[in-house]
């Protein structure tokens, strides 16, 4: 792969993407409402993924599929966010901050919330530069079929997670319970797991690529990110405190990789 040319192209895309985010955070200035940040979340992805596509020499079959699998996550994971969020107003985390920085706090998400969301997503879609952007391998590699297999299994547990949290949500008669069936049987957060997983499915295309191995530096900081920063840690804070039988799930149930339940001391 020609790094000199690559190089130039992901600046380029880290420019775009805080362009992109410039546009939203403008949005949610006029709405006062910071929670579309995490609706746009995916479709920052997607939007770097078509921008490296289109100026990028990715071998055709190979770049196709990747913008395709991109695509197909964003469009998800922006759709249930959506759908999430509709009617409950602006996201608790923003809503703290906002009431403590006052009139302040427009300006200060700006770099705050939406460059740092669009920062991240440049690093943990360090793969996709490779992967459509290199010509070689000129040909579908075993790898590819690794990452498309992966990416599949990912997804499914993101998307099979979501929707059995939805529904045990939605059920009056389970509230305040602690979902343990499906998924969340086998590990406490299902979703999280398949999103980091799917991750790591687009490094395998990149890896083929001479100096792509390097871009595991993106799938293993949003691994990072969803086991010790935003995801299973700040979830997961007060909740043995606010539902009963949580801690007993603890103790049973792994949080992020998942495994047989285990029994209790």
């Amino acid at each position: 792969m020609d790094w000199s040319a690559a190089v130039p192209l992901a600046l380029s895309g880290l420019c775009l993407l805080l362009a992109v985010a410039t546009l939203v955070w403008l949005v949610s200035v006029r709405v006062r409402d910071a929670s579309i940040a995490d609706i746009a979340w995916g479709p920052l992805f997607l939007v770097l993924a078509a921008f490296y596509g289109l100026l990028g020499d990715g071998y055709p079959p190979r770049a196709g599929l990747v913008v395709a699998l991109v695509g197909l996550w964003a469009a998800r994971l922006a759709l249930h966010i959506g759908l999430r969020n509709r009617g409950e107003g602006e996201d608790p985390r923003y809503r703290r901050w906002r009431e403590r920085d006052g009139t302040a706090f427009a300006r200060r998400s700006l770099w705050r919330v939406f460059w740092l969301q669009a920062g991240i997503a440049w690093i943990v879609a360090a793969p996709l530069l490779p992967a459509l952007a290199s010509p070689e391998p000129a040909r579908l590699t075993l790898l590819d079929g690794l990452g498309t297999a992966a990416w599949l299994v990912g997804f499914l547990f993101e998307v099979v997670g979501d929707e059995q949290l939805r529904r045990h949500r939605s059920d009056p008669a389970r509230r305040g319970q602690v979902l343990r069936t499906g998924l969340w049987r086998y590990t406490r957060h299902p979703n999280y797991f398949g999103d980091a997983l799917l991750w790591w499915g687009l490094w395998c295309f990149a890896a083929p690529v001479s100096g792509g191995a390097w871009t595991a530096v993106g799938p293993a900081l949003m691994t990072f990110l969803l086991i010790r920063v935003s995801g299973v840690r700040l979830l997961e804070s007060d909740l043995e405190e606010r539902k009963p039988g949580y801690r007993d799930y603890v103790r049973r149930t792994n949080a992020f990789f998942p495994g047989p339940p285990r029994r209790a001391d």
